[in-house]
């Protein structure tokens, strides 16, 4: 018995591998598939889309960040239930951690869980050249199963003949498909707002405009026979399987401001014994009662800033349990709003909960970016003794701290290690996104805190 899973890889980024991806989906869900989207690596704004035109949770696969049988088990995990998963790659297909291997690469996870690939190729200016484009990525791991090519960025049908030709002649494989060069069909904005106007459905005429113009020159029906693929084997069962009842419960922040959670955080948390307690800083609300933890993850604090400046109640209740020792993690926009204030880019200045003794300031440009190791600093009760985890950074903001508390944590990244993060009491905060499945440990010694706390307090 096979499944149906395919990835959508590009020759580069900005590619249309997203573009496509979004079409797919929509299409395919049109005609009554249920579809289940998975990102490689560490993005939580592409799953956001993908969830939004499936309606279910999509997931990232990070070869780098966890292990093969994990990767294979948030695959499984998610693909219960579902007629095709479409997993859209990252950056170029060999793109990942190094020049020197695919480690960390669309084009591992692919090798890893035994994927088919549909390549996207800009064919922009070109017709025979495309074909050497493909071959060369057929040819740099002969492991890989690339089973097809959908041509972007076209001037005609005429150019795509031309560009069909030369690629199957050469590759052997077929071109399913093209998309022309569109002005009109752009992803909308993919930071500033887009969850809340995904949930008001503003985007949903745009997802069915895409799915339309996809299928008008995407052969959908052959991405389905083109995803057949055998099950997988050597997935870790074990990991999110429950351990224990509900022991203890944990508030977390999610609404427009606060959103970039991965599932299998929220989930490992439940396996371990927690009973999670939505709750939402921008309405208004505080902390739910009976929690013995608080977990505040990232988003767009920056976009809501005024809002959640006027929430003083909620901001007084944070700042009250963070200082009576509630075990807390803060990762980015969780820990952009424990400081003392955000300033926008228009310099607008906005108090926030103010337990963190600095600022943050919003700029115009990147300020980190990329995977980050992360090795705990002494009385890191979550990553004790040196404990790793990791995770990335992706951020506009700068902090500027008023004056030192003890670093949470060490991380490595390609500018090499920092002191980074601040510890509090109970708190653990910084800019770097964790992901729990690459050290489940830190669960369970969390929830191990948390238990602590809420009996002796």
């Amino acid at each position: 018995m096979t499944e149906k899973r395919i990835i959508i890889a590009g020759t580069g980024s900005g590619v249309g591998k997203t573009t496509l991806t979004l079409g797919l989906m929509a299409a395919l869900k049109k005609r009554g598939y249920t579809v289940q989207g998975f990102k490689c690596g560490p993005d939580y704004i592409d799953p956001t889309y993908h969830t939004a035109v499936t309606g279910r949770p999509s997931r990232n696969l990070d070869s780098w960040m966890f292990n093969e049988g994990v990767v294979k088990a948030i695959l499984k995990r998610g693909s219960a239930g579902a007629d095709i998963s479409i997993i859209e790659g990252v950056m170029g297909f060999y793109d990942g951690k190094s020049p020197l291997n695919n480690r960390g690469s669309t084009a591992e996870i692919s090798l890893i869980t035994h994927s088919p690939v549909l390549l996207v190729v800009n064919c922009h200016s070109m017709a025979r050249s495309a074909a050497a484009i493909v071959k060369g990525f057929q040819a740099l791991e002969p492991a890989v199963n690339i089973v097809g090519v959908v041509a972007n960025k076209v001037g005609s049908s005429g150019h795509f003949r031309l560009v069909r030709q030369a690629i199957e002649q050469e590759c052997g494989i077929p071109v399913i498909g093209y998309l022309e060069r569109n002005d009109k069909v752009q992803i909308p904005e993919r930071h500033l707002g887009l969850v809340p106007a995904i949930e008001r459905g503003e985007l949903d005429t745009f997802f069915d405009q895409l799915a339309e113009w996809v299928s008008q020159t995407v052969d959908v029906e052959q991405v389905l026979s083109l995803a057949q693929a055998e099950p997988l084997i050597g997935a870790d069962a074990s990991l999110f399987q429950p351990k224990c009842e509900p022991q203890v419960q944990i508030a977390v922040a999610k609404d427009a401001a606060f959103n970039f959670y991965y599932p299998e955080n929220l989930e490992l948390l439940e396996a371990y014994g927690a009973k999670l307690a939505f709750f939402s800083p921008l309405a208004g609300e505080p902390i739910p009662s009976g929690s013995a933890g608080l977990y505040i993850g990232g988003g767009f604090p920056e976009e809501f800033a005024a809002e959640l400046a006027g929430q003083t109640k909620v901001k007084a209740s944070v700042k009250q349990a963070i200082e009576n020792g509630m075990p807390t993690l803060a990762e980015c926009g969780g820990f952009m709003y424990l400081t003392e204030s955000i300033e926008t880019t228009e310099g607008k200045v906005h108090d926030m909960v103010g337990i963190i003794p600095g600022k943050v300031k919003m700029q115009d440009k990147l300020a980190a970016l990329g995977y980050r190791e992360v090795t705990g600093e002494s009385g890191n009760y979550l990553l004790p003794d040196g404990g790793q985890a990791k995770g990335h950074e992706f951020h506009y903001s700068v902090f500027e701290r008023h004056r030192d508390f003890p670093a949470a944590y060490r991380t490595s990244g390609l500018r090499g290690k920092k002191a980074e993060g601040i510890r509090y009491k109970g708190l653990i905060a910084g800019y770097t996104h964790l992901h729990f499945a690459s050290t489940p440990d830190l669960v369970e010694r969390w929830i191990e805190a948390c238990l602590e706390w809420q009996n002796h307090g």
